[in-house]
């Protein structure tokens, strides 16, 4: 028993570390101004690991998120690492060798553990070691190394993914052994649940991945799912309505994550879209993702870190219906044939209720789909194809002539899908190398989409390219007439070519466009400051705080000002606010004016 057991870990370790291995081409990357920014770079919250911190990180709606785990994560990595992404790229890297561990282990464990349950009629493979085994690898392996998962590891802001899923399938691991132990009992009684320490466990566990990121709300529905088939715990209304109350604490705590997850992105205005497209549309758009999923696990050669949602969505284009047409129709299949082969009914919905969260039903943000929403969804489909694998190789078994001919064409295959798998994976890796090679890709494949070149300019703009970042911002105003972000950024680029009249006038638009963006009022203050109109700056400065309290640049340009004009005592409250803010250049400043005795 427990060679067999060090056998499946040594399996486990093998696929991870070749997950591993692939994954250290991310090293290299830097830092993308795609997140990474907000939530590491400019992210001040992070740079101190104390009790404010801890009530910033559990009761902000930072970014439009609620993960404070995941800031957590953010925080010790700056603790250990500071600004060097190195670091943050390892974190994503092991989290993610760490996960497929996880996923093999937990694919052979829930068919071992509980295989008793399963009639030989329906799903022979699970009676041969060597085959579960062989699923388990197949599993991990695909999951670990499908290019489809490099934008949840090698972009070091969708560390949130990679946290989630990992509570995510040791919450499932637990609720396994939970199952397991209790000697074939269709039904535990409510009130025993909390004395059992699996239980308890898979709770915790959910706990942590809501606490990661809220896409873990589906688990409940997973959870009943596997309830359904294989652990055959739900055979009636009745047994379906005891195992519905035994998955109440869930459910409540999905609800809570789900109540916040909501406030926080209506606090940065990411749910506008859902009011203005219309339910039969979006049922479209969610086909769509269903379908282009599958279809990418299986050819992902046109992976895009961003696929924006559609503009016009036509429900009865001949592309919607065949989704509707697809997704229906894979669905009646597999209920049809649910009496006699359960399992590829549980498959799907798995795959399904996944996604729900993410499908665009209560549209969040301006993407259609993600590649990173497949993390966890992927799971189904690796695994039927594992199960497809392992079937093969029983089958070839089996044969009493060419054996050892398909054996080999079998071995080369697989040879070659990971090879092209992990070939495909390092070109991925390579896309998020840094700021310009991500959004010239994305620029390469979608030649119309408005935030590529704004923030392909905004790294054309650190690094001192003023007239390429330019360039840019006219190609995404020229997309986009009403992007304020693009006509602020260009306002800057102006400045910083000391082209003062321009950069006032993109400012004026920018404002014009969206009065409540602090950042363009604060950015006009800096201008109207260079030209000397001092008045007109501080007017800008307390717009810029008015909208922003924690606005310290503001703070600490508005204070320099004050010293211009000799308002000493204003200028030492705004650095003393923009210190408290944790800005060092007010703290350093504070001794200014008392130095020379001004």
């Amino acid at each position: 028993m427990k060679r067999k057991l060090n056998f499946k870990c040594y399996l486990a370790g093998s696929v991870s570390l070749l997950t591993f291995i692939v994954y250290l081409a991310s090293l290299h990357n830097e830092f993308v101004n795609w997140d990474d920014d907000v939530y590491i770079l400019d992210n001040p919250h992070i740079r101190s690991i104390n009790i404010a911190f801890f009530k910033w990180a559990f009761f902000d709606f930072y970014a439009s998120n609620w993960h404070p785990l995941t800031w957590i994560t953010h925080a010790l990595d700056y603790a250990a690492w500071g600004l060097n992404p190195l670091g943050h790229h390892l974190t994503n890297i092991i989290l993610h060798s760490l996960n497929t561990f996880v996923v093999v282990l937990l694919i052979i464990g829930l068919i071992e553990a509980l295989k008793e349950r399963i009639v030989a009629n329906e799903i022979s493979l699970f009676h041969d070691e060597r085959t579960i085994l062989i699923v388990g690898g197949i599993t991990g392996i695909l999951f670990g190394l499908h290019p489809l998962h490099v934008e949840s590891v090698a972009w070091i802001a969708e560390r949130k993914d990679l946290l989630c899923a990992l509570f995510f399938l040791l919450s499932i691991t637990a609720y396994t052994k939970y199952v397991g132990n209790l000697n074939n009992n269709v039904v535990q009684k409510p009130t025993l649940v909390f004395s059992n320490k699996h239980y308890l466990l898979s709770l915790a566990f959910f706990v942590l991945a809501l606490l990661s990121k809220p896409m873990a709300v589906s688990l409940p529905l997973v959870l009943l799912i596997l309830d359904r088939y294989p652990f055959k715990r739900i055979e009636s209304l009745k047994t379906f309505q005891s195992m519905l109350a035994e998955k109440l604490p869930f459910i409540v705590f999905s609800l809570v994550s789900a109540i916040l997850t909501v406030l926080a992105q209506k606090s940065g205005g990411a749910m506008g879209l859902t009011e203005s497209m219309p339910f039969a549309a979006r049922i479209s758009v969610a086909a769509n993702s269903l379908v282009a999923y599958l279809w990418k696990m299986i050819l992902p050669l046109t992976l895009i870190p961003f696929y924006p949602y559609p503009r016009n969505v036509s429900p009865l284009s001949l592309a919607n219906l065949l989704s509707i047409f697809i997704v229906t129709g894979i669905t009646v299949i597999c209920s049809v044939y649910a009496k006699r082969h359960k399992l590829w009914l549980s498959l799907w919905g798995y795959y399904v209720v996944t996604l729900l969260p993410v499908l665009g039903m209560v549209q969040v943000g301006r993407q259609s789909m993600a590649d990173r929403y497949t993390y966890l969804p992927s799971l189904g489909p690796f695994l039927i194809i594992g199960l497809v694998a392992a079937w093969g190789l029983v089958k070839t078994n089996r044969l009493k002539r060419g054996k050892l001919i398909v054996k080999l064409l079998g071995t080369s295959m697989a040879i070659f899908v990971v090879v092209s798998m992990t070939y495909l994976t390092f070109k991925q890796i390579g896309i998020w190398k840094d700021s310009i090679s991500l959004w010239s890709y994305v620029i390469d494949k979608r030649t119309d989409f408005s935030i590529a070149y704004n923030n392909r300019g905004n790294a054309f703009a650190k690094m001192g390219s003023f007239d390429k970042a330019i360039a840019d911002y006219d190609e995404a105003i020229a997309l986009n007439r009403s992007y304020y972000d693009a006509y602020n950024n260009r306002g800057v680029a102006f400045a910083k070519l000391d082209q003062i009249e321009k950069a006032i006038a993109e400012f004026d638009k920018a404002i014009a466009l969206n009065p409540s963006d602090y950042r363009a009022y604060g950015n006009r203050g800096l201008a109207f400051d260079s030209m000397g109109e001092f008045d007109k700056a501080i007017a800008d400065f307390d717009k810029a705080i008015a909208l922003n309290q924690n606005d310290a640049n503001s703070l600490v340009n508005r204070g320099l000002v004050h010293l211009k004009v000799r308002q000493v005592g204003l200028a030492i409250s705004d650095f003393r606010k923009a210190c408290d803010l944790g800005n060092n250049f007010g703290c350093n400043a504070l001794g200014y004016p008392v130095k020379n005795g001004s």
